[in-house]
């Protein structure tokens, strides 16, 4: 069953009046490529890894890089909740045999490969636990972008990153080699002034978009109608702005024989068509008492 929870952040920074496009997380195509043998044959090439490692060293050159990590702070926490739930065994033990990854897989441009190699690593009996931004992330900035971007330019191009579907995390952990999969979704909403701010954190926290696909620039014009249309479609009553962070939370166990296992098929004493007359059953046995 999927879990699913809201929570309010305030993040208050100066007004967006003014701010030059470089803040805006706005970057031409680099032209650097992967380097051949980083991923499979099979594997899409989907994001410009060396343009996300520039982004990510830059965010971090910044001179309070601290300040960028309310989300990750929010989803570590979040993250620790899960691994105090499902400890069998003593920390210690259990923490010698736990990969965590947390908010980095969605960068990842062979997913199937990357959770393979996790697999790999792993200890029998050791677990893995990761998150990672899920579909439904920023979807009010990138309805936002597209709304004016057609109005204003006759089309739009994506502005926003790509993101892993739930459906498909559970199928691609199975594949990889993980038993007793759990995964959920839950959503984190954060309040920002405006969306010029909401694009400075992203920036800040190395998360902008990396696409190839991705349009290199966007007009003064497109940028004030995308902004007022977030604020008219979206905006609180408080005149903030919401965005919504979609988080996918996955546990995946590697095989060990000491781990519990379903049932030989057709070894059950009880069909399902006889549960049904279980109130029955101690309804006449309270009787009988």
């Amino acid at each position: 069953m999927l879990q699913l929870t809201r929570l309010r952040l305030w993040w208050r920074l100066s007004p967006a009046v003014g701010v030059p496009a470089k803040n805006l997380g706005l970057r031409k195509v680099a032209s650097g490529v992967s380097s051949r043998g980083s991923t499979s044959p099979r594997a899409l090439n989907i994001f410009d890894r060396d343009l996300k490692r520039k982004q990510k060293n830059w965010a971090a050159r910044q001179p309070e890089p601290m300040k960028f990590d309310y989300l990750k702070e929010e989803v570590g926490s979040r993250i620790a909740d899960r691994v105090y739930d499902i400890t069998r065994k003593p920390l210690e033990s259990f923490f010698k045999q736990t990969l965590q990854n947390m908010l980095c897989l969605h960068w990842v441009n062979d997913l199937p490969r990357a959770l393979e190699q996790i697999h790999y690593v792993l200890k029998p009996d050791g677990v893995f636990i990761g998150a990672m931004f899920g579909g439904d992330t920023l979807y009010e900035l990138r309805c936002s972008l597209q709304l004016a971007e057609t109005e204003r330019e006759g089309g739009f191009s994506p502005h926003v990153s790509p993101f892993t579907a739930v459906s498909d995390l559970g199928h691609l952990l199975g594949r990889a080699g993980f038993t007793t999969l759990t995964v959920d979704t839950d959503e984190i909403q954060v309040n920002y002034p405006g969306m010029f701010e909401l694009m400075e954190d992203l920036q800040g926290m190395g998360e902008s978009n990396c696409a190839w696909n991705r349009k290199a620039l966007l007009h003064r014009d497109t940028m004030l109608a995308a902004a007022a249309v977030y604020g008219e479609m979206y905006r609180n009553e408080d005149g903030s702005v919401p965005a919504t962070y979609q988080i996918y939370y996955m546990i995946g166990w590697k095989y060990h024989d000491s781990q519990a296992r379903p049932a030989e098929r057709g070894s059950a004493t009880v069909s399902f068509g006889e549960l049904g007359k279980i109130n029955d059953l101690m309804s006449q046995g309270k009787k009988s008492q």
